[in-house]
């Protein structure tokens, strides 16, 4: 399953509060078709609620993470961070998760 950094959650979080999203929103995953053309098979958009067949993440209250069923396939074994670029935006970032002890 998809694990969430809390920098991610808060920014999740921060995100949904912004738009004026119920905490019963959140960020959502789907897959692409065709894929773009930088290679990203993945479209992410705020949502109101999650759609029927939708896995969800809630690492923490109000940062719920939707991800539609080819997306958590594609994402089970990743996590979802948030970094900084040079120019101090904050960007969404999947990683791989560290083995697991």
């Amino acid at each position: 399953m998809l694990a969430v950094t809390e920098a991610a959650a808060d920014a999740i979080s921060a995100l949904t509060q912004q738009d004026g999203i119920a905490d019963s929103g959140g960020l959502r995953f789907t897959l692409v078709q065709p894929e773009q053309p930088d290679g990203a098979p993945l479209a992410v958009a705020l949502a109101q609620e999650p759609v029927d067949g939708d896995q969800v993440v809630t690492p923490k209250p109000q940062a719920n993470v939707f991800l539609e069923p080819g997306a958590a396939d594609l994402l089970s074994d990743k996590v979802l961070d948030v970094q900084q670029d040079a120019d101090g935006h904050l960007n969404f970032a999947v990683l791989e998760q560290p083995p697991a002890m």
